[in-house]
């Protein structure tokens, strides 16, 4: 799978999981993601992978400030049912992010380290996606919108021809450039968009 350059371009998530530490995967506990990593998992690029990467970024931050994020000692909670829209995409991310894993997460080593259970579908009474901190109860809600960053208008038309099986290999290759545009666009000058990516503090942890 050869990934556009420009994912090289993007800051990395560094994290400490002790899990990681403790069975020898990393000498030091210390993981580092990058945005194409998400994409890997999705097995592709657009702007729902895009803001569920920036959201778990923000979210992290928002919680641990400057110290370095602990894998699998956050909690997720999605407002959403798993199969709705395009929630258990970005759920997928987060888990792979975080670490926090629905039921079918890692059960733990006689209690530490379990991942299972820590992300949760259906918090209808949340606006947005949360974040807490399971040692300090900082929680922070997380939301999303990349309307401000508009596509092409020819990718949609492209988009028509391409689905009604009527587009040439130039045109294929056209719309995925045009696509691309958009989603780096979105993660390279609206990371920090506080209109694109929204993060609000519901508990401070104190």
């Amino acid at each position: 799978m050869a990934l556009v350059s420009y994912f090289d371009q993007l800051p990395s998530i560094r994290l400490y999981d002790g899990l990681a530490q403790l069975l020898g995967s990393s000498d030091d506990g210390i993981i580092e993601y990058r945005y194409s990593d998400a994409v890997r998992l999705a097995g592709h690029s657009c702007p729902t992978v895009a803001g569920a990467w920036l959201m778990s970024r923000a979210g992290l931050e928002a919680l641990y400030g400057d110290d370095m994020p602990q894998r699998g000692a956050v909690s997720v909670f999605m407002p959403s049912n798993e199969s709705e829209g395009v929630t258990g995409v970005i759920a997928q991310v987060f888990t792979l992010v975080t670490g926090a894993a629905a039921d079918n997460g890692f059960k733990g080593l006689a209690g530490q380290h379990r991942r299972a259970g820590l992300l949760s579908y259906d918090q209808r009474a949340i606006d947005g996606i949360r974040m807490q901190r399971n040692d300090s109860g900082r929680t922070v809600e997380l939301g999303y919108d990349p309307s401000i960053v508009h596509g092409s208008p020819e990718a949609s038309g492209l988009l028509g021809f391409i689905l009604g099986g009527q587009a040439s290999t130039e045109q294929k290759q056209r719309f995925g450039q045009l696509w691309q545009d958009r989603v780096q666009r979105i993660l390279q000058d609206h990371h920090d968009d506080p209109d694109v990516v929204q993060v609000r503090v519901v508990d401070d942890g104190r």
